[in-house]
This record gives structure tokens, sequence and C-alpha cells, in this order.
């Protein structure tokens, strides 16, 4: 393995394992006394105080564009007030099988739609086996309730806003460092006037380690680190190969939140489980070359 692939895969590994601790911390956050706008605000301010000298220091661009504007309100304002109310209703060992599984699956089929994009047998074929391992988690909520759960239903919701996000990000050709910003910065200014005013809040110093925990985690780690990380494993070893790094994140996740929340083991968990990872790295091979719509 050559020099720049192992760097890569290093690169790939460590975004992953961020991502995957990205689950436990934001559950965490949904689990305390901090309410999930409160989290959100956390990730935001401490995220925009991060970029924002570097942007306006060293790599300034045009802020207020249109598009970018755009991608915030999707893939910044709206994809955190669903994600992080999932957190909040949404045990993190499924949480892990919903969230990442979701997502490449709308991305795919977004693609088409927007992109006008085909892609191989294989993705097709793996993004049915992620549907088939979610739909198994969806379908024990309703047999057990009645009803589907509202935290599968908003996390369904986050992950379509992040798919959306993630095609036009590649229709409109915005760099990762553009993205990165605007997510951070005109998502801060967006919602920090609403939550300020209106939304409910659980702020106190009493909650600091939390506080700092959720800060540290979201904004500096999960919404700056691992973006930077992920951007350049997909520069030196490809879409296909991150993609199939992040595999392991429903795995990793979620049998970490079994012993960190002491969740319950369901056997509908684990064949999700395995049918999400499975479906996830298949989805990202190229072992055909012909394409469909």
């Amino acid at each position: 393995m050559q020099q720049t692939q192992r760097q890569g895969y290093m690169a790939a590994l460590v975004a992953v394992i961020i991502w995957s601790g990205f689950i436990l911390v934001s559950r965490m956050g949904g689990i305390s006394q901090l309410l999930s706008y409160d989290v959100i605000a956390i990730r935001y301010i401490t995220c925009a105080l991060v970029v924002l000298p570097f942007w306006w220091l060293k790599l300034p661009f045009k802020l207020f564009q249109p598009k970018l504007i755009i991608l915030s309100l999707i893939g910044g304002f709206s994809y955190a007030l669903f994600v992080f109310k999932g957190f909040e209703l949404t045990p993190a060992s499924q949480a892990a099988v919903i969230l990442p599984g979701l997502m490449p699956v709308l991305i795919i089929i977004l693609s088409v739609f927007i992109n006008k994009q085909s892609h191989a047998i294989t993705k097709w074929l793996g993004i049915t086996i992620i549907t088939l391992g979610v739909a198994i988690l969806f379908w024990q909520e309703f047999n057990v309730h009645g009803q589907f759960s509202l935290g599968h239903l908003t996390m369904g919701a986050a992950a379509l806003c992040w798919a959306l996000f993630s095609v036009l990000l590649n229709r409109w050709h915005i760099s990762p460092w553009q993205a990165t910003v605007s997510l951070s910065v005109i998502t801060c200014l967006l919602y920090l006037p609403i939550y300020l005013i209106w939304l409910p809040k659980n702020i106190s110093a009493d909650l600091w380690q939390d506080i700092v925990l959720q800060g540290f985690y979201q904004g500096v780690l999960a919404a700056t680190i691992q973006v930077m990380l992920y951007s350049k494993a997909v520069q030196l070893i490809g879409a296909a190969g991150m993609g199939s790094m992040m595999a392991i994140v429903p795995v990793l996740a979620g049998v970490s939140a079994l012993y960190v929340f002491d969740e319950t083991l369901k056997p509908a968990l684990v064949v999700a489980m395995v049918l999400v990872s499975f479906g996830v790295w298949l989805a990202n091979t190229n072992r055909f070359t012909v394409r469909v719509l």
C-alpha cells in the first residue's frame, strides 16, 4: 500500500471514530438536562468561533451567497433541529443504524433526480439491503407500540436534510472549506436569534460539564476536524473508499451504545446492524461497471 493510501485510510478511520462518537455524545446530550435547542446553540457557537478567525485572516471568501445560505438552511439549521430532537427520543444503538444507514440511500436516490447521475448495480443492491435493515427497526417499533416512533421519524428527516445538502453540494461545486464555514457561521447567525427570543432553554452553570463536552465534541471534533479528515480521505482514497469505511459506523457506534447506555440488545437490532453495515459497504464498492438509472 502506498504512503498516500495509508494516510488516506488513517484519516478515514479517525473520521469514522469521530462520527461514531458523535452519535454517543449527541445521545448523552439528549438524555442530559440540556434541551436539544441548547445542544444546537452550543454546537454552532463553538464551531463558528473555531472557524471564523481562519476564514477572516487566512482563507476568506464571499460568505453570504444565496447557494451557501440555502445549504446552511438545509444541512445546518434543519438538519440540526431534526437530528438533535431525534437523539432525545431514540436510543443511540438504533440511531447508529438509522442515521448513517438512511443517508447513503437518500443521497443516491436524490442524486438520480437532481443531478441525473447513474449508479452501478452494487449501489442499488446496497441501498436495497440498507433499506431492509432500517425497515426492520421501524417494523419492530410499530409492532410493539402500534405506531411509528417520533424519534425514528425525526432521524429519517435529518438524514433527508443531509442527503439533500450533500447532493446540492456536489451540484453547485461547493468546496469543503466553503461548506464548513457556511454551515458554522451562517447557521449560527440564523439560529441564535430564534433560540434566544423564542425557543425554550435550560442552560445553567450547574451543567458546565455537559456544556463543555457538547461544545468540544460537537463544535470542534464533529463539525470541524471530522469534516476536514473526511475531505482529506476522499481526496486520497476516493469517495468509494471513504464510503466503505463508513460501514464501520453502525456496528462501532451501535455496540458501544449498548455498553455506554446499557441499552437492550434485541434480535431486530442485530439484524439491522449487520444489514445496514453490509449495505453501506456494498453501495460504495466498484465491483460492477454496468450502470443503471
